[in-house]
């Protein structure tokens, strides 16, 4: 693309098509580089019409802005022919403050970060998106697992978004081996972002017609994912997606691990809810009583339930007591076995507290107490 075309989407703040130009020449860096300094005959370079066209803040604006330095760190400071820098431009037109913020860098410093920090810093989307097409690649994916877990709702769904979905598409052709974990990547995406289903690339290729193309040849399990339309994605609850379309016995720890505590918990406390005052009787003795609230008091040793402090007054509770007092119908559970139970039950406590837990295993966990088929 010759230079006098690249300023013209750059004063038409057409970001898409500059990303596009950069990432074209990406296996040449030599010609874009001599792009990024080439003067106008106003004696501007790149940035200086970068700087005067980014008042709106996007995330592709971000991507050019980290690039554009990159191609040409000299930049920062190269005077047109007024006398002004890019900097001085970027606060005369009012531009967004994330860019004042980059172009407010002295070259030693834009050299100091270098590419992969100066993105992390100032173009956080494009920075995660490289690194989750990377692990993709890679079949990396308890990283990509990882991220979405750590980070914040937005900054993911961002990053899914981004480049109009290009990530789904990514796992459309990198996805010929099956995997439990990959499957479930590529369910927390269209989770998130119902739309990725739908994105398309610039010659107009969905996920699903890459998956399903010769080419690529996905597995199955990711075929039948993608085929799923927005609208279904956005009716159901994610634990049922899981039921559909993931194995009964979900094996890997690293990622289900809170997952598969909590639920075990949940199995087990189908069979006896009473063990829940076991486990507080044994681990938390400190109770208090049930007549006077005096504390500490010792439980029923029947029910185990119900605490007193003393035998006076567990004789004035039990005209009342002796109704609901049952033995406990399982053996005593070992210190170890009520410590695991105790575990789940904080952990329950915390899946059903934690607002916004999005489709990570804490939201799992709260779908398996509402009504519906068991895994």
């Amino acid at each position: 693309m010759p230079s006098n075309e690249h300023h013209k989407l750059l004063k038409k703040r057409d970001w898409p098509s500059v990303q596009g130009a950069m990432l074209a020449h990406d296996s040449d860096d030599d010609l874009i580089s001599r792009k990024y300094k080439e003067r106008d005959d106003h004696g501007r370079l790149p940035h200086h019409w970068f700087a005067e066209k980014a008042q709106t803040h996007t995330h592709t604006l971000a991507f050019v802005g980290v690039q554009s330095i990159l191609f040409n760190e000299d930049a920062l400071t190269t005077r047109d022919n007024k006398g002004d820098t890019p900097l001085d431009i970027a606060r005369r037109s009012g531009a967004c403050a994330e860019i004042i913020g980059l172009l407010s860098l002295t070259r030693e410093e834009a050299c100091s970060l270098g590419g992969k920090e100066m993105r992390r810093l100032y173009a956080p989307v494009d920075y995660w998106w490289i690194e989750m097409v990377m692990w993709i690649r890679s079949r990396s994916y308890a990283d990509c697992h990882t991220f979405i877990d750590e980070h914040d709702d937005e900054l993911v769904r961002e990053v899914l978004k981004f480049m109009n979905s290009e990530l789904l598409r990514c796992i459309a052709c990198n996805s010929q081996v099956y995997s439990d974990s990959l499957v479930f990547l590529a369910l927390r995406m269209i989770h998130r972002h119902p739309l990725a289903l739908t994105g398309t690339n610039i010659k107009e290729e969905t996920p699903r017609f890459l998956a399903e193309h010769p080419q690529f040849n996905a597995c199955k399990e990711i075929r039948n994912v993608l085929r799923l339309t927005p609208k279904y994605i956005s009716s159901i609850p994610f634990p049922t997606l899981l039921r559909q379309h993931l194995p009964k016995q979900f094996v890997d720890d690293h990622i289900f691990g809170t997952y598969n505590t909590a639920c075990t918990f949940i199995k087990h406390m189908k069979y006896d809810k009473a063990e829940l005052v076991e486990i507080e009787a044994v681990l938390k003795p400190a109770r208090k009583c049930g007549v006077c609230y005096s504390t500490p008091a010792k439980p029923c040793a029947r029910c185990k339930r119900t605490f007193y402090c003393s035998t006076e007054c567990q004789k004035l509770a039990w005209k009342k007591h002796k109704k609901t007092c049952t033995a406990p119908t399982r053996p005593a559970s070992t210190e170890t076995e009520l410590r695991t139970l105790h575990k789940g039950m904080a952990l329950l406590n915390m899946c059903i507290q934690r607002s916004g837990a999005g489709d990570g295993p804490t939201s799992v966990v709260v779908g398996f107490l509402l009504p519906g088929p068991a895994y």
